[in-house]
């Protein structure tokens, strides 16, 4: 969740170059804070024109004077903490596996959602380097996001896994809550991808009218049909959740923090949204917008899951070995 936010600031703030090299940034294990401590000797000029012309500039106009003239102390540091905390993701997967491994009672699918953990954050780690050497190629940054969110599922899945492991309580609500549960998260998944595309359009506009006034060229998006469909199909999602409350309502009769949380989450996005619209795509916005959206899906997926694995067949007999050991 941290690291969605952090990339998100980075593409708010425009750092997505802010390292222009990987694994190291400006050839340096420490990032500078002054262009004076850029050792150009050791900058390759040949990759910095290869990225440039793979993101549509003239790779001519790359010359260790103009590297100078962009560096910006800011965008580089935003960038390189967004790569430190992918190191304690690393480092937290790679204990979940072990610990799976060893413990016996953790089973086949805590297993396989630690190792697929781990597996998508080495994946994503090799794609955020893409991201760089493309030089934010669109599609590479929807697919980065992708798989983070698709990580997020593995871990909410093996969270769940281990409550059930551990005597966690059946989940009491009915199939019409989870079936609707169910569906809002297929609705979040085409939003979101939707909402990838909106930014990439967003990010493109950008550097077609570098310097310009925001709010002179943000009004092209919604001539669009992506702005359209994002908006209007967030009505659906408003729809799902309004129905899950009431299914909520009529089955259990109360609701738990985390399903109260998704009704506000759905109109805070909406309003966002509404804000967006009219303040020109506002970076700030985006992020929280971003945010937002990741703690909604985060909240329905965790629902989602919990569901299905504390009602499976055999989840009273995992809570009485649990309870014997």
């Amino acid at each position: 969740m941290v690291l969605i936010f952090a990339g998100a600031i980075v593409r708010a703030t425009g750092s997505g170059l802010g390292c222009p090299d990987w694994p190291k940034c400006w050839a340096c294990l420490v990032p500078p804070t002054s262009v004076d401590q850029v050792d150009f000797d050791k900058i390759d000029i040949e990759r910095f024109k290869a990225k440039a012309a793979r993101s549509g500039r003239n790779p001519d106009e790359i010359t260790y004077e103009s590297l100078r003239t962009e560096f910006n102390p800011v965008h580089t540091w935003v960038e390189f903490v967004n790569r430190l905390l992918a190191t304690p993701m690393l480092l937290t997967s790679l204990v979940a596996l072990i610990l799976s491994l060893c413990v016996k009672r953790a089973g086949k699918l805590l297993r396989w959602m630690t190792t697929l953990s781990l597996l998508t954050v080495l994946a994503n780690a090799v794609l955020g380097a893409l991201v760089v050497y493309s030089g934010l190629k669109p599609g590479v940054i929807t697919a980065h996001l992708a798989l983070a969110y698709l990580l997020m599922g593995f871990l909410i899945v093996g969270i769940v896994k281990s409550k059930q492991i551990m005597g966690q309580e059946r989940e009491r609500a009915g199939k019409g809550a989870f079936w609707s549960a169910a569906l809002i998260l297929s609705f979040l998944v085409v939003e979101g991808l939707a909402g990838s595309q909106l930014r990439e359009v967003t990010d493109e506009l950008a550097k077609e009218n570098f310097g310009a006034d925001r709010a002179t060229w943000t009004a092209q998006l919604q001539e669009m049909t992506i702005f359209y469909f994002h908006r209007a199909f967030s009505w659906s999602v408003l729809a799902g959740v309004l129905f899950f409350s009431w299914s909520i309502k009529r089955s259990r009769g109360y609701f738990t923090l985390i399903e109260a949380s998704m009704v506000f989450m759905v109109i805070a996005l909406m309003v966002m949204g509404i804000v967006l619209g009219h303040s020109g795509i506002h970076p700030w916005t985006q992020v929280l917008h971003v945010g937002v959206a990741s703690l909604l899906f985060y909240a329905v997926a965790y629902w989602v899951a919990s569901w299905v694995l504390l009602n499976e067949k055999g989840s009273d007999n995992a809570t009485l070995e649990s309870t014997r050991a």
